[in-house]
């Protein structure tokens, strides 16, 4: 019981500091970036979408970078999936491949 009860005064008071750390954090953090952008105030103004070659290139580079995005994300599930098959094979797991399943078969 008694690890019960520190767990639970832990865990409060790591909430507590971890919420404190957050809005400091969160308070200094926006001060800069409201600094930031009040030095800039080119930023300040809405940016208006031009129509003709400005946005035909915006959009081959949004196709672009999607292109890019998808290749990543088929390299992650690659990687992904090695990792699962190598883990498999550390816990005992193992898929049996087609070929290691009729060599056990016919021994």
């Amino acid at each position: 019981m008694s690890n019960r009860e520190g767990f639970t005064g832990g865990f409060l008071a790591g909430a507590a500091v971890g919420g404190l750390v957050g809005a400091v954090l969160g308070v200094v953090l926006s001060r800069r970036a409201a600094e930031a952008f009040l030095a800039d105030p080119s930023e300040a103004k809405p940016i208006k979408q031009s129509k003709g070659k400005g946005s035909q290139l915006e959009d081959e580079r949004i196709e672009v970078a999607r292109l890019s995005l998808e290749d990543k994300i088929a390299q992650l599930n690659q990687a992904i999936d090695d990792v699962r098959l190598q883990l498999g094979d550390v816990n005992g797991n193992a898929q049996v491949h087609s070929s290691q399943s009729s060599l056990a078969e016919d021994s």
